[in-house]
């Protein structure tokens, strides 16, 4: 019967994507209507669907597809981020109306390969996962209209990524020939180490550089950038956030099933580059958005923190982490998206003076500011500690303290985007702010108050992440 319920969450997004492609034979007038009310609604409805099936459990596909709290815990955040990406991208200013429709199909199809990727337990079936939700965002990085860095991006986000499962692929190739199974379960009782399987390790290492792309942990982050700036807006503010989701997914049950420390000394070598290239290089930036690339750059190096601690906690603080960041970067680019009403890219400047031109987003913008530096009573504080206390006294505390360390190196480019909305004075040609304020004051002050609610009352979801990494460890 649980099995049934996992089904129906699946056959809905199947239904989904069918509703949008009869959409595309609907004339372009009806489409922008049925677009732009009907699927916000039906995200949400999603969200719903999942929390229902929280708690089932089993596996499917001959065990490649495992239902446990931890893949339903990533399919609530996937689900719920899926529909607040679906709410911001409904009034793009950027796509043409004969696109639109084709935007969101290939959006719900990588949102539909991220909830196959969260019970994905089988190597094959991760990697099918992950090129699903992967192949779609490469075509949707291209649909802004008349802009030639929008066609860059996408040809250097499909080179890179083409590299990156290549790299996946021969890694796999190596975990296949010497461990003859692909089963994350069975790989967990092989040996793992330099002196007995040195090609396992260096093919399990190769794996998970392929995840480390979709992350944007170094040296793997050179087209986050370029993508960010290039995309549209809307665009952005998906790939900025739930592909991550998906892939910290896997990177934790390789950890919790795996943890040879030869792999947690690169990841944690990785981590430790990630955070620091990635804060001094934010540091020059003056396209928002470039700057938010590499700052994303230096999130991935957070997390891998937790990862790196080989522990219960360690796990459990990375995914509450994950909820923490997906939240902040969702108010900040409701905050970008909102501003540049004509789809422009916005650069420091233009924030200048936001808090007499729009109050509530400058303060929207101040509290995902403030979060992802890592200040309380913010949820990036909360995830922060957590991250670093899970990582203490477990043979890595140079890494804790590197983190701590960029944590007070990001203070300066965060809390310039602050700076600019409060303390300096409007631009001589300041973007438009979208018009409908309620709805973006509404929408935007429901994120800001998520991201506070859970710095403040983090106990019931970090309850919940334990229980997932419980299950997990247990195996």
């Amino acid at each position: 019967m649980e099995l049934k319920h996992e089904l129906i969450r699946i056959e809905y997004y199947h239904l989904l994507i069918i509703g949008i492609l009869f959409v595309q034979s609907l004339s372009p007038r009806l489409q922008k209507f049925r677009v732009n009310i009907w699927l916000p609604i039906m995200t949400g409805i999603a969200v719903v669907v999942a929390l229902l099936n929280f708690n089932i459990q089993g596996e499917m596909l001959y065990g490649a597809y495992r239902i446990d709290k931890l893949s339903q815990f990533f399919k609530v955040m996937v689900t719920f981020g899926f529909a607040i990406a679906i709410l911001n991208a409904s009034r793009q200013p950027t796509l043409l109306e004969e696109k639109r429709a084709d935007y969101f199909l290939l959006m719900s199809l990588s949102a539909f390969g991220l909830i196959i990727l969260a019970s994905a337990v089988e190597l094959i079936t991760v990697y099918l996962a992950m090129e699903l939700s992967s192949y779609s965002l490469y075509a949707i990085v291209a649909l802004r209209n008349k802009e030639k860095r929008a066609a860059e991006a996408a040809v250097k986000y499909i080179l890179f990524g083409a590299a990156a499962t290549a790299l996946a692929l021969y890694g796999f190739s190596y975990i296949l020939a010497t461990q003859h199974t692909s089963y994350l379960v069975a790989l967990s009782a092989k040996g793992w180490s330099w002196t007995t399987q040195p090609m396992a390790v260096i093919g399990l290492t190769l794996f998970m550089c392929g995840m480390f792309y979709k992350l944007t942990l170094f040296p793997f982050h050179f087209w986050a950038p370029d993508v960010y700036q290039g995309a549209s807006n809307e665009t952005a503010t998906y790939i900025a956030t739930l592909p991550k989701l998906g892939v910290l997914v896997i990177l934790i049950r390789l950890t919790a099933l795996m943890p040879g420390p030869q792999v947690t000394l690169v990841i944690a070598i990785l981590a430790a580059v990630s955070m620091t290239y990635g804060n001094l290089a934010a540091l020059a930036q003056t396209d928002v958005k470039r700057l938010l690339g590499y700052s994303a750059m230096a999130h991935a190096g957070y997390l891998m923190v937790g990862l790196v601690a080989g522990t219960l906690a360690g796990l459990d603080a990375a995914a509450f982490y994950a909820l923490a960041y997906i939240l902040m970067n969702f108010a900040c680019f409701w905050v970008i998206c909102r501003v540049a009403a004509d789809g422009r890219n916005l650069a420091l400047g233009d924030l200048n003076g936001l808090y007499k031109r729009a109050p509530v987003l400058a303060f929207v913008l101040a509290v995902s500011a403030f979060s992802m530096v890592g200040l309380p009573p913010t949820a990036g504080f909360m995830g922060k500690l957590f991250l670093l206390t899970a990582a203490w006294d477990h043979g890595y505390n140079w890494l804790v303290i590197v983190a701590a360390v960029n944590t007070a190196i990001s203070i300066y480019y965060y809390l310039g985007l602050v700076r600019h909305a409060y303390t300096q004075e409007d631009p001589e040609n300041p973007p438009a702010v979208q018009r409908e304020p309620v709805f973006s004051n509404v929408w935007g002050l429901v994120l800001a108050s998520l991201v506070i609610l859970l710095g403040t009352l983090p106990g019931p979801v970090f309850d919940v992440a334990v229980n997932a990494g419980s299950q997990l460890m247990a195996r």
